[in-house]
């Protein structure tokens, strides 16, 4: 397994990050590193691409099980753990805390969990799995979610599904932005909304971010 890692080794505060589809977490690496100078352990695993809207389950599973991997390589045993995540790095996030997700067969499916997740920070995330009763119930972690206005990708209505869970969720809407504003470097040929701050915007993030990540 291939993982960038920043800040302290074997630190008590340690930032899970997981990536969107496209599995490089070298595209968020200004914010990772932000957090990282403020004290947490950052473990950001890489991943290979794949389609979102085509993963199969033994994909999206094996998103799972390395980043289950990537904290007991890296992370300490006792460590307490924030999942970042953005896209289907949300979905992976939401696995990991206690969400079951339901497949396109209607069957939920049988995900590993990670008891040392103890906040998620969720950009865009893929929510979409999560729309059958009670399959959110688990989920006792406080989350701080961002959705883009105009997310076209993974709507609004899939952040504000999340609200349902018994977890504190703080919920919050960009306007102006799009799936792929959550990036510090996003995709080649990726175009703003007319108006939309998205180098301000990743500097606000960046400090939300680390706020909740750090908050006891």
């Amino acid at each position: 397994m291939h993982a960038l890692t920043l800040g302290p080794a074997k630190h008590e505060r340690v930032v899970l990050f997981a990536a969107g589809a496209g599995g490089d977490p070298a595209r968020y690496r200004p914010l990772l590193e932000y957090l990282a100078a403020d004290g947490c352990q950052v473990i950001a695993p890489y991943f290979e691409r794949f389609a979102a809207r085509e993963a199969t389950t033994a994909e999206l599973l094996a998103r799972l099980a390395g980043l289950i991997e990537a904290l007991h390589r890296w992370a300490s045993e006792d460590a307490d753990v924030v999942v970042v995540g953005h896209s289907i790095g949300g979905w992976a996030g939401l696995c990991l805390a206690g969400a079951t997700p339901w497949g396109q067969d209607d069957r939920p499916l049988d995900v590993p969990r990670e008891p040392r997740v103890g906040r998620l920070v969720l950009y865009a995330p893929t929510a979409g799995w999560f729309a059958a009763p009670g399959a959110l119930d688990a989920v006792t972690a406080p989350m701080l979610v961002y959705a883009g206005e105009i997310d076209t990708v993974t709507p609004l209505e899939q952040a504000i599904r999340l609200k349902s869970a018994p977890a504190q969720v703080d919920l919050r809407v960009v306007p102006g932005a799009g799936h792929f504003s959550f990036m510090n470097t996003p995709p080649p040929g990726t175009v703003e909304n007319e108006g939309f701050d998205r180098a301000q915007f990743l500097t606000d993030l960046a400090q939300a971010t680390r706020k909740f990540a750090i908050a006891s």
